[in-house]
């Protein structure tokens, strides 16, 4: 026992920690330039989301039907933004696409230097959140081929990164909203807009890996060769990937759009990423309206997410290994955002002491939740796509995160908050149930793809 427990010992010590794996990711040399070119442009991302309403509002003067507007409309852009860019990856570099992104998004902020006319405005914050979400799915795309099978850590690094500078922009930010003039404003813009160029510039230091926009890998046999990427080889085995897809979309291979076994996975992703919207805005409003804890709390959720997801997010994903136990993990994901709606749906019978303890550990375990989301959603969106199309097929996945940021604040200002604490543990058994339901239907399409495939396309269906 003695010797065993030793043994423990060395192993946890000789795991890298996350400044080591910063050093050297999965991925080597371009991984790393990779991260620094997200950290930096989270970074921006931060400075702007903490500036951009005070500054529609007080600077450009919209009312609150304008800002809706304005929101709804970049939303519906941000969806359209992951298919394209899958779409796009099948046929042009991946590297060269998303310095696109980055040039894009550099030009319409400088645009809101000067744009003051609404119809305008609205059309420069669209194609800007179309260029966010495009970017985000390129980023992905790029891991998913140069980190191979580690790309669960690669993204837990990424995460890991991408909260540090949403951390670091909103404390840049909290300089230019004390002076709160427009020139301080325009500063933030400029920042923002310097991060995408920052970005760009790195993205091109990057090598762009085997096989342009293609995502393929060789054939194998077995669950475990679903999960080999691009660089790992050129060869692509049609009688796996027949039995992946379903109908050919041009020499991409499968189309996603007609898979019906894949769109049932984004489908059932969308409620599985809701975990942003209830610690976004859920916690916030409901700890200003219907319980009695100090309005000074609410800072702090957003200290405890940024820390737990920083520190932990290595260490989570460092325990989901494989498409299997991300399967798992999407039922854990369930399980822990039902607590966190109990919790909240408590907060309101307390005082202030109990209403805040309440608040504060629903916030951890929205936050648990994000750490399962983020290793099993990914992990499942690669190994559940069939390889010889999987750019295209994470384009369509990456859209169930954004159709959740657009209609996730409405379901909860809408109709769960206005249910009062019953609302709370309606949605939260809905997810529980509906993530058994996810879990249980990637584990049959796993079956499907490491089994012996049929050799007619309905097996899409699965």
């Amino acid at each position: 026992m003695r010797r065993r427990g030793g043994e423990n010992r060395k192993a946890r010590r000789g795991a890298p920690g996350l400044i080591a794996q910063l050093r050297r990711p999965p991925g080597g040399r371009d991984a790393r330039i990779m991260l620094l070119a997200q950290l930096l442009d989270r970074a921006g991302t931060g400075v702007w989301a903490a500036a951009c309403v005070l500054y529609f509002t007080f600077i450009l003067g919209l009312d609150a039907g304008q800002l809706g507007l304005l929101f709804g409309a970049a939303g519906v852009a941000g969806i359209a933004g992951s298919p394209l860019a899958g779409h796009l990856a099948d046929r042009f570099p991946v590297r060269s696409l998303l310095i696109g992104c980055h040039l894009l998004r550099l030009g319409t902020l400088c645009a809101l230097l000067v744009v003051t006319d609404f119809d305008v405005l609205l059309a420069v914050v669209a194609v800007t959140h179309l260029g966010d979400r495009a970017a985000k799915t390129l980023e992905m795309l790029f891991a998913t081929r140069v980190a191979g099978e580690q790309r669960s850590t690669y993204q837990a690094l990424s995460r890991s990164s991408a909260n540090a500078g949403y951390a670091l922009g909103a404390g840049l930010a909290a300089i230019g909203l004390a002076v709160g003039t427009r020139g301080a404003y325009q500063v933030l813009i400029l920042a923002n807009a310097l991060s995408f160029l920052a970005a760009a510039v790195l993205v091109w230091r990057t090598r762009e890996p085997r096989g342009r926009g293609l995502l393929t890998a060789p054939p194998g046999d077995g669950a475990e060769d679903a999960e080999t990427d691009a660089h790992t080889g050129d060869g692509v085995d049609p009688a796996a990937a027949a039995g992946a897809g379903a109908g050919k979309a041009g020499p991409a291979g499968a189309s996603p759009w007609r898979d019906r076994g894949y769109l049932r996975f984004v489908l059932l992703d969308i409620p599985m990423n809701l975990d942003d919207s209830i610690l976004g805005v859920g916690l916030p409003l409901w700890l200003v309206t219907q319980t009695s804890a100090p309005h000074s709390l609410i800072p702090a959720f957003l200290v405890i997410n940024t820390v737990l997801v920083v520190v932990l997010q290595l260490r989570v994903s460092a325990k989901v290994q494989g498409p299997r136990q991300a399967a798992d993990a999407v039922a854990l994901y369930g399980l822990t955002t039902l607590l966190c709606c109990v919790l909240l749906a408590t907060a309101t019978a307390g005082g202030v002491w109990a209403a805040s303890a309440a608040l504060l550990a629903a916030a951890v375990l929205a936050t648990a939740a994000e750490l399962m989301r983020s290793v099993s959603s990914w992990e499942l969106a690669v190994s559940l796509a069939p390889r010889e199309a999987r750019a295209s097929y994470l384009g369509v996945a990456g859209m169930a995160q954004s159709v959740q940021k657009s209609a996730g604040p409405l379901l909860l200002t809408g109709a769960v908050m206005t249910a009062g604490p019953a609302g709370w543990l309606v949605l939260g058994a809905a997810v529980a149930g509906l993530s058994l339901v996810q879990r249980r239907s990637g584990l049959r399409r796993l079956d499907l793809l490491s089994g012996t495939p049929a050799p007619a396309p309905a097996s899409a269906s699965a």
